[in-house]
This record gives C-alpha cells, structure tokens and sequence, in this order.
C-alpha cells in the first residue's frame, strides 16, 4: 500500500485544529459538571448497558447522536461486560465515558481514561474539565483513573491488565500526529492476552493511496487492519454497526462537514452562513468501520 508523506509544520497546524474541536465538544458539556445532589446509580445494584445509555445524566445532544453511534450494539459486539477494566483513549468530553463510567461503576468494573498529553494550555484544559466532570459526580462515574496518551506518554496503564481497550474515531488524529503505530503498542502491552481491542473509525474507500496524515478525516480498513497486526493483534471479526452507505467520502471539508461536526468552511475559518447544508445533512454522520481485534492469548 502507498503511503503519502507530511510535514512537521502540517502536523502542528492539525494539532490545534483537533484542540479546538474537543474545546468546542466541550462547550455543550457544562451542565454536566455541576455538583452531584443526589446519586444516580446506586452501587447496591446492577445497571445494564441499556440502562447507561439510557441514563438522564447524558446530554439530550448526546442522545441524539444514539441512532448513528449505536452504543448499546457497538460496546456489545466489542464484548463489554461488569467487572472489566476498560481503557478509552482519549475521551474527549466524554460522549462514551458518560456510558462507560456509570456501568463500570455500577458493575465492580474500572474505567481508564487515556486522556490528552497536557503539553500545553489547551489541552491540560480539556484534561481539566474532563476532570471536573467526573469528580462533581463521584457516586455516578466511580473512581475513573486518568492517564495520558499521545508522543512521549509512558503506559497507559499496567502491563496485562485491561480487557477491553477503546479506540473511538481517534485513529486519524494519531495519523496525523505520526502516533498511530504508538496507539496500537501501548493498546496492546495493556491488555491481558486474550483482551480485545475496539476500533470505530471513519472508513475511506478501499483501494488507492492512503495518506498517512488522514487529512480528510478517513482511514482505509486495510491500513488499520495492517497497523494491528503490525502490533501483535489479531483480527477477530468486524461488524458493520456503524456502516452508511449514504456517505459518498468526498465532502468540501472533509468528514467535518457531515454531523456533528457541520462545518461549513475551512477550520480556523469563519462560518459560511451561505453554504447549502441540506446534502450533507441528509447523509447523517459518517460511513464507519467496527473492528474487534484481539491480542493472542499466551
């Protein structure tokens, strides 16, 4: 396969893009950090998966998205079950830490969340308020642990230890970072043989030249695939969960254009009030690829 090549200073104009984007997720969340009065979920019993994703403590924008992200489906395929310790890289605001936290909790189960670097002020602010959101609600979220992910990071957490590990439409940010190979190495020395790996990314046609920096926001199957078992992984099975024939890949500012995103110009570049969103709209969010890869058992 083909790869194109990038530079440094094209990486460092994306960074702040991908910053900004999870500034702006963020902005929605502030609700959500205000003290807990009364607890949600209580830890004398079990909550199902359909329950956390039912919760009232999610974002009704958040909710919205359900019918494209399929959670209650897409963390059954990848095999979530109470007890487990689960690490998500880089969260975000939280859109699958306000799912995965309260089941965890509620199920003798342990989240890890590999967060941002904080290598500067922008993005020690979004591990901050990712942060804040979670301790204002201790008896919801439990004792999530944060850890960091990105160039210099050491693991994400000890050895052998996870079962399940997230990987949830992040992989073209570590492209572009040069981290994607890091990603796949630090997901796999964490997981316990036989541990899985979930991987929900936007998925670029087949066939052509993939370019490394994944500056459209869509990554080939096979390069995943290829980046995997790079690492050691096995592919077990994937699903088409989150599949949408309807997104023909080719949008004005890339996968940002399509929802939630919905950009109607370049980033960094004011909003175009004459661009017609009705097209983009009506193809809902993007075509996406689910995998479930495993670490060989010893």
């Amino acid at each position: 396969m083909q790869l194109t090549s990038f530079s440094s200073a094209a990486w460092f104009s994306r960074r702040g893009l991908i910053v900004g984007a999870l500034a702006l997720s963020a902005c929605g969340r502030q609700e959500a950090a205000k003290p807990e009065a009364a607890p949600a979920a209580k830890a004398s019993r079990n909550m199902t998966l359909q329950e956390a994703v039912a919760g009232d403590w999610r974002l009704p924008a958040d909710k919205a998205r359900d019918p494209w992200r399929h959670p209650v489906e897409t963390l059954q395929f990848w095999g979530l079950k109470p007890g487990q310790t689960v690490i998500e890289f880089w969260p975000g605001a939280g859109w699958y830490t306000d799912i995965l936290a309260p089941y965890l909790a509620a199920n003798g189960g342990r989240l890890i969340a590999a967060n941002l670097e904080p290598s500067d002020p922008a993005s020690a602010e979004i591990v901050e308020a990712y942060r804040a959101r979670l301790a204002a609600k201790p008896k919801l979220y439990g004792q999530v642990e944060i850890t960091a992910f990105g160039g210099a990071s050491g693991p994400v957490a000890p050895a052998d230890s996870a079962d399940l590990v997230l990987f949830l439409r992040n992989l073209h940010n570590w492209m572009a970072a040069g981290i994607a190979e890091k990603a796949f190495k630090d997901a796999f020395a964490a997981l316990k043989p036989g541990g899985v790996l979930g991987v929900e990314e936007h998925r670029a046609p087949a066939g052509g030249v993939q370019d490394v920096m994944a500056a459209e926001g869509y990554v080939q199957e096979a390069y995943v695939l290829k980046l995997a078992q790079e690492a050691g992984f096995v592919l077990d099975k994937s699903s088409e969960i989150n599949a949408n024939p309807k997104d023909t890949k080719d949008h004005p500012f890339g996968v940002w254009t399509l929802p939630p995103v919905r950009l109607t110009a370049p980033r960094g570049e004011p909003a175009n009030p004459s661009f017609d969103r009705a097209k983009y709209d009506a193809i809902g969010e993007s075509d996406r690829m689910t995998l479930r890869l495993v670490k060989p058992a010893a």
